[in-house]
C-alpha cells in the first residue's frame, strides 16, 4: 500500500482549525503565505511517499541490528536518512542563527506527520533530535551552542534523550547516574540508561546524548537532578571529531513495533567516564529537559495522527477492492465492502477521528507559535498558556486515536488484517508504543488536571471553553444544512466539559485531589472530544463561506459531511464522560475491595 500525503487536509487544518489565517493577519508569520506552506508540503509529500514509504515494510521485517557494540540500521536507512537532511528537512524549523529555515512549528509539524505516516520508525530519529536543538537554544552555553547546534540543524549529527533507568522510569526521583566535576570545568557521567531511542546507530558520525545525572553534593528527589551533553565522540576545537567517549550501547531491545528504530540500553562511564558537559545551572536539569519534552510530546501526537493517516489510506484502499455480499439491493454477485453502511461507518470513524487529532495537534503548534513570535507580553503569556493546556491533550489524544484507528484498519481488512504481509497489523504494532512513551497518557491526564487547569485560577481552560461556545453560536447562526445537529452537539460537548472543569477544580481546591485523579483520562478523552469538534467546526463553516462565495471544489462538502459524521456518532459520548468524571471517583478507589486477590 502506497502512502498519498493529505495536503490538501493538512492546508486546510493549519489555516481554519489551527487558525493560520488569523494569526498571519496579526502579522506573526510576516511574508509567509497559505500558498508558500503549501509548496513546502508538496515537496515533503513527494520524498515521504518515494524514499520514506518504502522503507516501512523492510524496516519492520528487518529490523535494526546489534553486533558488538554496533547498531546497523535496516537497509536503505542511511541512504535515506543522508539524502533527507541534504534536502534540509531537517532544518525546517530551525534556528536561522544556526542554519536553520525558520518556519514556524505548525509546518514543522505537517511536515513530521508526513515523515511518521511514511515511515514511523525512521521519523523517531529527527524527533529527538528536534527536541534537542530546542533544549541546548535554550539553555547551552554560548560555546556548547557553536560547537553543536550548527551540525544538529543540519541533521548531520543526532540528538538523543537520556531520562529512564531500571528503577526511573516516571519517576525521575530514583535516578541514579551520577555526574563528578573534573578540572577542566567538564563533568565524569557514570551510570546506565534505558529505551534510548537511536541511543546507537550508523546513519551518523556523531551522537549527541542528553543525559540526566546527579551530582555529588545534589538535594534528594527530582531537586538535584542536572542536564548534561555527553557526544559520542569528542569535538576538536577545529570542529572536527576528535576521540570516542566513554559511553557505549549495551545492547538493543526486541519490541512489539517500530522494529527499524534501535532502542538501545546505553552505559555511560564504564572506563572512567564519559566526558560531560552542563546544560543551565546545576540541580535545574529537569527544568531544561522539560523544554526538549514538551516538544516531544507534540511530536509524539503528530506520530498518533500519522499512524492513523497512513492506516486509513490503506484501509479505503482495500474496501474498495475487497469484495463481499450484496450492499443496498445491488444486482452484482459481490459488492466492494466499501458499499456496506457498517464498513462505511468504521471508515468514517477512522478519517473523523484522524481528522479531529490532527487539529488539536495543529492548534497545539500555532499555540507555540503565538508564544515564541508574539511581541506583546501578554499575548505571548496567553498563547503560552494555551500550548501548556493543549500539549497533555495534543500528545494522550491523538496517540490513543492512533490504536483505535488502526485497530479498525485491521478489523477493516478482516482475516486479511491479522496476516502480517498485508501491513494492516503493523500500523497497529507500531502505534502502540505512542501512548507510552514521553510520559504515558495517564501521566498527561494527570498533568492536565493537577497542573494545567488551576493555572491563573482556572481562566485559561475557560477561556478555552469560551472558545468552543463562540463556535457553536456561529454555527448556530450559518445555518449550514449539511451540518445537520453540529452546533447543539458542540454546545453540548462545551457544557459537558465545563461541568466537569468545574468538578475537577472544586476537587482539587477541596483537598480531594485523588477524586480529581480517578476522573483523569476520561476527563482528558472529554476535553480531546469538545476541542476536536469544535476546530472541525470552525474548518466546516470556512467550507461553507468558501462555497457560498462560489468556489466548487468538492473538497468543502466533504469537510462538512466529515464535521457532522464527528458531531453526531463521535462527540456525544461526551456527555457519558462527563459522568464518569463527576460520578465514578468512589468506584474507583474502590479498587483495593476488587484487587486485594
Amino acid at each position: 500500500m502506497t502512502y498519498r500525503a493529505p495536503v490538501r487536509d493538512m492546508i486546510d487544518t493549519i489555516r481554519h482549525a489551527a487558525g493560520f489565517d488569523a494569526i498571519q493577519a496579526q502579522g506573526l508569520y510576516g511574508e509567509l503565505g497559505a500558498d508558500l506552506i503549501e509548496q513546502v508540503l508538496d515537496e515533503a509529500g513527494r520524498f515521504a511517499a518515494d524514499r520514506l514509504a518504502p522503507l516501512n515494510r523492510v524496516g519492520d521485517t528487518h529490523g535494526a541490528t546489534f553486533a558488538d557494540g554496533v547498531v546497523t540500521t535496516a537497509p536503505g536507512w542511511k541512504e535515506a536518512y543522508g539524502a533527507w537532511a541534504a534536502a534540509g528537512w531537517n532544518a525546517v524549523a530551525g534556528p536561522p542563527e544556526w542554519g536553520g529555515q525558520g518556519l514556524p512549528l505548525v509546518v514543522q509539524v505537517a511536515c513530521a506527520e508526513m515523515w511518521n505516516s511514511a515511515c514511523m520508525a525512521f521519523s523517531l530519529a529527527p524527533l529527538l533530535t528536534s527536541g534537542a536543538i530546542e533544549a541546548l537554544s535554550a539553555h547551552a552555553t554560548p560555546e556548547l551552542k557553536r560547537t553543536y547546534l550548527e551540525k544538529l540543524v543540519a541533521g548531520v549529527w543526532t540528538g538523543t534523550m537520556n531520562l529512564t533507568e531500571p528503577q526511573a522510569g516516571s519517576d525521575l526521583s530514583a535516578l541514579r547516574a551520577r555526574a563528578v566535576p573534573a578540572s577542566d570545568g567538564s563533568y565524569r557521567v557514570t551510570g546506565q540508561k534505558i529505551f534510548i531511542t537511536y541511543g546507537e546507530h550508523d546513519m551518523t558520525d556523531n551522537i549527541v546524548h542528553l543525559v540526566l545525572a546527579r551530582l555529588p553534593d545534589a538535594p534528594p528527589g527530582t531537586r538535584g537532578i542536572s542536564l548534561f551533553l555527553v557526544p559520542k565522540f569528542l569535538v576538536n576545537p577545529d570542529g572536527s571529531l576528535g576521540a570516542r567517549n566513554d559511553v557505549r550501547c549495551a545492547s538493543i531491545e526486541h519490541k512489539l513495533g517500530v522494529h527499524a528504530s534501535p532502542t538501545c540500553v546505553m552505559a555511560f562511564g564504564d572506563e572512567g567516564g564519559a566526558v560531560g558537559y552542563l546544560i543551565g545551572e546545576e540541580n535545574r536539569g529537569l527544568a531544561c529537559m522539560f523544554t526538549m519534552m514538551n516538544n516531544a510530546r507534540l511530536s509524539v501526537g503528530i506520530q498518533g495522527v500519522a499512524i492513523a493517516e497512513r492506516a486509513f489510506q490503506q484501509a479505503l484502499a482495500y474496501a474498495q477492492e475487497r469484495r463481499q455480499g450484496r450492499a443496498g439491493g445491488s444486482a452484482d454477485a459481490m459488492s466492494a465492502i466499501v458499499a456496506h453502511p457498517d464498513v462505511q461507518r468504521m471508515l468514517m470513524t477512522m478519517k473523523a477521528l484522524t481528522a479531529a487529532a490532527r487539529a488539536i495537534c495543529y492548534r497545539t503548534a500555532a499555540a507555540l507559535d503565538g508564544a515564541h513570535l508574539a511581541s506583546d507580553p501578554a499575548t505571548r503569556a496567553a498563547a503560552h498558556a494555551h500550548a501548556s493546556l493543549l500539549t497533555p491533550v495534543a500528545k494522550a489524544f491523538s496517540t490513543d486515536i492512533g490504536v483505535e484507528v488502526a485497530s479498525l484498519g485491521v478489523q477493516i481488512h478482516g482475516g486479511m488484517g491479522f496476516i502480517e504481509e498485508t501491513g494492516a497489523a503493523q500500523h497497529l504494532r507500531d502505534a502502540r508504543i505512542a501512548p507510552i512513551y514521553e510520559g504515558t497518557n495517564g501521566i498527561q491526564a494527570i498533568d492536565l488536571v493537577a497542573r494545567k487547569l488551576p493555572v491563573a485560577g482556572g481562566e485559561t481552560v475557560r477561556a478555552a471553553i469560551a472558545a468552543m461556545r463562540v463556535t457553536a453560536a456561529r454555527a448556530t447562526n450559518a445555518r449550514v444544512d449539511g451540518l445537520g445537529t453540529t452546533a447543539a452537539r458542540l454546545r453540548d460537548a462545551a457544557e459537558s466539559l465545563d461541568r466537569a472543569t468545574a468538578y475537577m477544580l472544586k476537587a482539587l481546591a477541596g483537598n480531594a485531589p485523588d477524586d480529581a485523579l480517578a476522573g483523569a483520562a476520561p476527563y482528558l478523552r472529554l476535553f480531546g472530544l469538545a476541542e476536536g469538534l469544535s476546530a472541525m467546526t470552525a474548518s466546516a463553516l470556512a467550507a461553507h463561506e468558501a462555497m457560498a462565495a462560489g468556489d466548487t471544489n468538492p473538497a468543502h462538502a466533504g469537510r462538512i459531511a466529515l464535521t457532522r459524521f464527528f458531531a453526531e456518532n463521535v462527540a456525544p459520548a461526551a456527555s457519558g464522560l462527563e459522568q464518569t468524571v463527576l460520578g465514578g471517583a468512589p468506584s474507583v478507589q474502590a479498587a483495593p475491595l476488587v484487587l486485594a486477590g
